[in-house]
C-alpha cells in the first residue's frame, strides 16, 4: 500500500527503489543506458520516450500486456481493487490483495460454486500480483497499490482513440465522448435517463457516469430497453464500439441514443461508452483473460534412446551434406550476384546436387557460411568458395564438427526460411543473399529448444500447442505478421535436419548447447578464442570460454552415438562399390576420384564407369596403382569386371596425346587417326593432317580433349616437352573469412560490471542533481539553477573547500561541449586545475577550472 511519502512521479519512484531494482530495470530495458543517464530523472525521461515505452510494451507476455491495457482504460490513479475488477470482471472487485471469500457467507448449496470462483479470483490476484511487480521493476507502472499509474507514454499507446482503437474494445468515457456537446444536449440526455437537472453541464456528465457505473440503476435501465436496443448493445459491448447511424436513426435506436448509451461522436457516427460497455461485459475489460501460460503438450511418447540414436543419425548426414556442399564447390562455386547472394538457379544446381529441396539446399547454405565454412572470395569475377576454416574443420572429430554446426546455427541471425520470399521493396530474398537477417531468430530457437526441456525425455511436442506458447509469451502487435510463430516451425523443422532433435524430440547432446543462451553465440571451434578460461574480469570464464566447453560437452554426449569411420569398402561384380558407413577421409576422397557416387543413406553406393577410372588416370594413377588400391580396401576381391573395365581404360589412355598448335593431336597409330577423320561426328573439330601422326585444329586443347573423349576415345594432355599433363582437381579457396555478425535485437545487453557502474554513475548524478544548495544571497530562496559565478569567485570558493574540507556543487562542460553538474570535495587547487574526490564518479579526478561554468556550497543539512 502506498505510505504518505508516496512518489509523485516516476522519477521518485526510482528514487525510492533500491539498487538490486535498478540493476534489473537496466537489464531488461537496455536502450535506457545508450549513453548512461546523468541521474534518475533523465533516467525517468528516458524511460518514458515512446519508442523505448514500445519496445517494452512488445516484450510483455499476454497477461502483463492486458494488466497494461487495463490500467490505460482505468481511471488514474486507479487502485489494486479497480484493476483486479477490471481484469476479474465484479466476481473479483471485491475483497483486497489478501482477502478471500468468507466460507461462512456461503450457504451450503451454493459452497462448491464459490469455492470455486475464490479460487478463479485467487488465481488471478497472484498473476496480478506478478504482473504488476514486471510492469513495476521495467518503469511501466509506478505508485502504491492505492495509486496505480500507468506512463503516460503507454497510456497514450493504450487508451482507446477514434483513430486507433483499444485492444480492450473499448470506447471513450462519458466525460470524453461529450466532451464539446452543448449544454442543451446535454440536460436532455439527463432527463431522458431519468436523472435529475443539474446547473451545469460538468455535473450533469458527471450524473450520468454516476449512472452507467451504478449495476442495481443501470440494470433497471436496461430492462426497459427494447429487445432491439438490447441486440444493438450486444452487437458493440465487445468491440468496436463505434457504429453508424442515418440521420433519422430507428425507433430503437433513438432510444439508445436519448438516453446516452449511444453517443455521438461525428456526424453518422456513435460510441458504446466506456462505462455502459463495463456494466454489460460485466466489469471485465477482456473477453478472455489469459492469466496463465498455455501449457506445450507432448504429441508423442519415444524412448530417449531412440530419440538420441535418430538425432545422432540425423547429425551424421547433416555433417555429409555440409561436406558434400563444399566439395561440390571446391574449385569454384557458383557466381555471387550483383546484388548479392545465390541466384535461382544456381540454388536449383545445388538442391539437385544434394539430392534435397531447394528449401533444404538454402538451410545447408546459411548453415554453412554462419559457421564460416565459406564465403564469397572478394576476386573480380566474384564467387563462392570454401575458406581455409574448412580445412580446419575437416580435421576435427565428427562430434566436434556437428557441435561447431549446432552452435553457429543457435546463434545466427540470418533465416532460411525466408529465402524466396519478398523484401519490403517486392524483391526475391535469395539465399546467401541481404536481407536475411532477423534479430529475434536466436532468442526463438533458444525459446523453443528450452520449452523441449520441459517436456519429459522422449517427448515430441504438440506444434501447435508450441506456437500457443510462444505467443503468450511475446504476442504479435496488432495487424503484425507473426514472425515468431514462423521462426519457431522453421526451427523445428531445421532441428531435425541439423540432428537437435530426434523424432521431434529434443536429443541429450543438444541440451548440453542450450546453456549458450540468444545472447551469448558460441563460436565455432574452426575459430579457436584464445586458450586458457580466464575472462577479461580476472578470473572468471568468459562467454567464449563458456561456450567452448558447452560445445565440448555436446560433442563427448555425441560422440558414442555416431558411426566410427571405416577403412574398407564392399566391391560388387556390377561395377559397384558399397560403403556400409562414412569411410575415413583418405579412402572417401581417393573413392570420390576413381568413382561415383550413386546414392546416400546410411551405405553410400559408388559406380565405376569409364570415366570416372579415365578421371583417376588423368590424376597421375596408373592401372597397377588402382588394382592395389582396390585390394588393400575391399573386404571382397576384385571382380573380374571391375579389373577388366581398369584394364581397358588404362590400355587407351594416353594414346592419343594433345597438346597446343592452337591444338594437336598425335599418336604413333595411323589407324586411329584415319578413324577420327572419318568419322562424322569429328566434323566440328575441324581437325586436319600435318603428318601421317599428327592432327591439328583451330579449337584450344581442352575443347579437343573433351570432344575426342565424348567420341569414345582416351586422349592424354602433355606438355611441350611432350610430358603427360596430370590433371587434378585445383581447391579453391577464399582469403581468410569470419563468420558473419549476428544482428543484434536492439542494443546488446550489458554485462554486470557495466550495470552496476551505470548504477553508480545515475545515482552520483542524482545526489548532485538533487543535492540542497546554498542560495546565492541570503534571503533569497534557491531557484534549483547553478549559480554562474565568475573565474575569481570559482578560484576563491573552490581554495576555501580546501581548508575547511567542504563539498561543492559544480556546473562542468567537457571538451566535447557536453554540460554536467558534480558534487566534488576539493584536495588541492593549483596551476589551473583542481584535484577532488568526485562523489558522481565516486573517484579522485582533476578539472581545469576554466571548464568550471559555476560553484555553489552544498546546503549544511
Amino acid at each position: 500500500m502506498s505510505t504518505p511519502d508516496a512518489p509523485r512521479s516516476l522519477a521518485e519512484a526510482l528514487r525510492a527503489s533500491d539498487d538490486a531494482a535498478m540493476v534489473a530495470l537496466l537489464r531488461t530495458r537496455p536502450d535506457l543506458l545508450t549513453p548512461v543517464p546523468n541521474d534518475l530523472t533523465q533516467l525517468a525521461t528516458r524511460a518514458g520516450t515512446r519508442a523505448s515505452v514500445v519496445r517494452a510494451l512488445e516484450r510483455l507476455d499476454r497477461f502483463a500486456q492486458q494488466v497494461a491495457e487495463a490500467l490505460a482504460v482505468a481511471r488514474e490513479p486507479a487502485t489494486y481493487a479497480e484493476l483486479l475488477g477490471l481484469l476479474a470482471g465484479d466476481d473479483g472487485a471485491h475483497g483486497g490483495r489478501a482477502d478471500a471469500t468468507d466460507p461462512t457467507e456461503a450457504t451450503e448449496a451454493t459452497e462448491a460454486t464459490e469455492a470455486t470462483e475464490a479460487t478463479d479470483t485467487a488465481n488471478v490476484r497472484d498473476a496480478l500480483d506478478r504482473a504488476l511487480a514486471t510492469l513495476r521493476g521495467q518503469a511501466l507502472v509506478w505508485g502504491g497499490d492505492d495509486r496505480l499509474r500507468l506512463v503516460r507514454t503507454a497510456r497514450e499507446l493504450l487508451a482507446p482513440t477514434p483513430q486507433r482503437p483499444s485492444p480492450t474494445g473499448l470506447g471513450p468515457t462519458v466525460a470524453e465522448a461529450m466532451a464539446g456537446m452543448s449544454p442543451g444536449r446535454v440536460q436532455s440526455l439527463v432527463a431522458a435517463a431519468g436523472l435529475a437537472a443539474t446547473h451545469d453541464a460538468v455535473s450533469a456528465v458527471g450524473a450520468l457516469t454516476a449512472l452507467f457505473t451504478d449495476r442495481t440503476r443501470m440494470a433497471a435501465l436496461l430492462d426497459e430497453a427494447p429487445a432491439e436496443s438490447v441486440e444493438v448493445l450486444s452487437r458493440l459491448v465487445w468491440g468496436p464500439p463505434y457504429g453508424q447511424v442515418t440521420a433519422e436513426p430507428a425507433a430503437h435506436l433513438r432510444w439508445l441514443i436519448d438516453r446516452g448509451l449511444l453517443l455521438p461522436t461525428a456526424p453518422g457516427t456513435v460510441v458504446l461508452p466506456r462505462e455502459a460497455a463495463l456494466h454489460l461485459r460485466g466489469g471485465r475489460a477482456h473477453r478472455v483473460l489469459e492469466a496463465t501460460a498455455p501449457p506445450v503438450e507432448a504429441a508423442r511418447e519415444h524412448r530417449p534412446q531412440v530419440v538420441d540414436a535418430t538425432a545422432a543419425g540425423q547429425a551424421h548426414m547433416a555433417l555429409a551434406t555440409v561436406e558434400e556442399l563444399l566439395k561440390d564447390w571446391d574449385e569454384g562455386g557458383p557466381a555471387v550476384l550483383r546484388a548479392g547472394g545465390l541466384s535461382v538457379r544456381d540454388l536449383k544446381r545445388t538442391a539437385v546436387a544434394l539430392d534435397v529441396p531447394e528449401p533444404q539446399a538454402a538451410f545447408w547454405v546459411e548453415l554453412a557460411y554462419a559457421a564460416g565454412l565459406l564465403a564469397a572470395d572478394g576476386e573480380a569475377d566474384e564467387r563462392y568458395a570454401a575458406t581455409p576454416a574448412y580445412d580446419t574443420w575437416q580435421e576435427l572429430p565428427a562430434a566436434e564438427r556437428w557441435a561447431g554446426l549446432a552452435a553457429a546455427w543457435l546463434a545466427a541471425t540470418r533465416t532460411a526460411g525466408l529465402v524466396g520470399g519478398r523484401d519490403s521493396k517486392d524483391r526475391t530474398l535469395s539465399a546467401l543473399g541481404p536481407g536475411l537477417d532477423r534479430s529475434a531468430a536466436p532468442e526463438v530457437r533458444h525459446r523453443v529448444l528450452t520449452l523441449l526441456t520441459e517436456l519429459p525425455e522422449g517427448s515430441a511436442p504438440a506444434p501447435e500447442s508450441l506456437l500457443s506458447r510462444l505467443r503468450w509469451e511475446r504476442p504479435p502487435g496488432v495487424g503484425a505478421s507473426d514472425l515468431r510463430s514462423r521462426l519457431a516451425t522453421w526451427t523445428l523443422t531445421e532441428a531435425e535436419l541439423l540432428g537437435v532433435t530426434g523424432r521431434g524430440a529434443l536429443a541429450s547432446h543438444a541440451r548440453a548447447l542450450l546453456a549458450a543462451g540468444p545472447h551469448q553465440p558460441s563460436h565455432p571451434p574452426v575459430h579457436p578464442g584464445p586458450q586458457g578460461g580466464a575472462g577479461a574480469d580476472g578470473g572468471h570464464p568468459g562467454p567464449q570460454a563458456g561456450a567452448r566447453a558447452r560445445e565440448a560437452e555436446a560433442a563427448r554426449l555425441l560422440a558414442p552415438l555416431l558411426p566410427e569411420p571405416l577403412d574398407h569398402v564392399l566391391l560388387q561384380a556390377d561395377l559397384t562399390a558399397v560403403a556400409p558407413g562414412p569411410l575415413r577421409r583418405p579412402l572417401a576422397d581417393a573413392l570420390t576420384v576413381l568413382a561415383d557416387v550413386e546414392s546416400k543413406g546410411g551405405a553410400t553406393v559408388y559406380r565405376f564407369t569409364p570415366g570416372s577410372v579415365r578421371r583417376a588416370l588423368d590424376a597421375g594413377q596408373s592401372a597397377s596403382d588402382l588394382h592395389a588400391f582396390l585390394a588393400a580396401h575391399s573386404r571382397t576381391p576384385v571382380p573380374q569386371p571391375l579389373a577388366y573395365l581398369i584394364d581397358d581404360v588404362a590400355r587407351k589412355h594416353g594414346h592419343l596425346r594433345i597438346g597446343a598448335a592452337s591444338a594437336y593431336v598425335r599418336c604413333d597409330d595411323e589407324g586411329v587417326l584415319n578413324e577420327i577423320l572419318a568419322d562424322k561426328r569429328a566434323q566440328g573439330l575441324r581437325l586436319r593432317r600435318l603428318a601421317p601422326t599428327v592432327l591439328a585444329t583451330q579449337a584450344d586443347p581442352a575443347a579437343l580433349l573433351e570432344g575426342l573423349r565424348s567420341l569414345g576415345f582416351a586422349p592424354s594432355a602433355e606438355s611441350a616437352e611432350g610430358d603427360v599433363l596430370i590433371t587434378r582437381a585445383h581447391s579453391h579457396r577464399t582469403p581468410p573469412r569470419t563468420p558473419p555478425e549476428p544482428v543484434p535485437d536492439g542494443p546488446p545487453l550489458p554485462d554486470t560490471t557495466l550495470i552496476d557502474a551505470a548504477v553508480r554513475a545515475i545515482r552520483a548524478g542524482d545526489l548532485a542533481s538533487t543535492a540542497p544548495r546554498k542560495t546565492a544571497t541570503p534571503g533569497t530562496p534557491s531557484t534549483g539553477e547553478l549559480p554562474r559565478t565568475t573565474p575569481a569567485e570559482t578560484l576563491a570558493t573552490m581554495q576555501a573547500a580546501v581548508l575547511t574540507g567542504e563539498t561543492l556543487w559544480i556546473g562542468y562542460v567537457n571538451a566535447e561541449g557536453a554540460a554536467s553538474q558534480r558534487v566534488i570535495a576539493p584536495v588541492r587547487v593549483e596551476g589551473g586545475f583542481v584535484t577532488a574526490y568526485d562523489h558522481t564518479a565516486d573517484e579522485v579526478r582533476t578539472y581545469p577550472l576554466h571548464r568550471v561554468t559555476g560553484v555553489a556550497e552544498l546546503a549544511d543539512d
